[in-house]
């Protein structure tokens, strides 16, 4: 059996367009690594704007 590969659109119909995990998302991803940039880890800071980058991922079909 082949492995799931969230890239293939032909496995995944989510992800139509076959984004690798760099380039999807680009608008939760670009607001979520500047709240890492100016916040750091602190606790909770950026747990929203995360929360809704993992749903958009998945949204496409990513396993994250």
């Amino acid at each position: 059996k082949e492995k799931y590969d969230p890239t293939n659109p032909k496995m995944n119909p989510l992800n139509p367009q076959g984004l690798k995990p760099c380039c999807a998302c680009p608008e939760t991803k670009s607001a979520r690594d500047a709240c890492f940039l100016q916040n750091g880890n602190e606790e909770g800071k950026c747990a929203e704007l995360l929360q809704k980058h993992v749903e958009c991922m998945r949204g496409l079909g990513f396993n994250i």
